[in-house]
């Protein structure tokens, strides 16, 4: 993919993708949005000017050079995956946390702003996926919902892990722990107990654990905090009322 106009920043996944399959994650700078959303904000359920949004996604298709709009979800931090080759797709987006094609053209997208978006392809580039994995939907089994939908050996996917809220800044209670262990008692590595009697939460380490215990093993990324960096990225736990980044996976044509 070359890269897009300097106005607009995205973070391009570094991992074992097959050449037909395309995946960005955006950043915040270079769109039209004013404070508290600025700049480039893609999410229009969060108070920001529809104009202001309208015109970020449309300078997002072109500088991405996507085959079409993306699937744009209403996510809810459930376990809904959205198949877009599906006829009357669109009508499900509401509820649906992930969402998987197998088609050229068709563009999977998840909002972001402090949630971990997970990408996952096939080896070979036959299926893509994106997932939306805040603790909820990660607790819930969003990510084996999505690799249950894919129908394919999981030994036989790729995962990228986006930016997410980091352990030092996802200070959680007791009741989300227990959510974890509930499932998976080796998921108390990821948390480490603090001074005010509360926890810091890995939420890229419980979804890696998640995956591997899938069969997915070739796991990327994963190493940016959206907390900790104003400059590039949204946070919801930081700032409240803020924008929302997209990570987006499609597949084009190749010969």
């Amino acid at each position: 993919m070359k890269n897009p106009p300097a106005s607009i920043e995205i973070l391009t996944p570094e991992w074992p993708a097959p050449p037909q399959v395309r995946a960005a994650c955006t950043l915040r700078a270079g769109g039209a949005s004013k404070p508290p959303y600025d700049t480039f904000n893609l999410g229009a359920h969060v108070g920001d000017d529809p104009q202001a949004v309208a015109h970020n996604r449309g300078v997002l298709n072109p500088a991405l050079r996507l085959p079409a709009e993306p699937a744009w979800m209403e996510q809810v931090h459930g376990i809904e995956v959205l198949d877009l080759d599906s006829p009357g797709s669109a009508a499900r987006a509401a509820g649906a946390d992930a969402a998987f094609t197998r088609l050229e053209g068709k563009v999977c997208v998840v909002q972001i702003a402090d949630c971990l978006p997970v990408l996952l392809s096939a080896r070979d580039g036959s299926v893509v996926a994106a997932a939306h994995a805040g603790w909820r939907g990660l607790a819930a089994g969003v990510l084996e919902a999505t690799v249950h939908r894919l129908a394919i050996d999981p030994r036989m996917l790729i995962a990228w892990l986006g930016p997410a809220i980091g352990p030092a800044h996802f200070e959680v209670g007791e009741e989300v722990r227990r959510a974890f262990l509930a499932h998976d008692t080796a998921a108390a590595g990821a948390f480490v107990a603090n001074e005010r009697g509360r926890w810091q939460c890995d939420l890229p380490a419980l979804a890696r654990a998640r995956l591997s215990a899938l069969g997915v093993s070739a796991v990327s990324g994963g190493s940016w905090c959206t907390y900790a960096d104003p400059a590039r990225f949204f946070s919801y736990r930081r700032d409240g009322r803020c924008g929302r980044m997209a990570a987006l996976i499609w597949r084009e044509a190749w010969q």
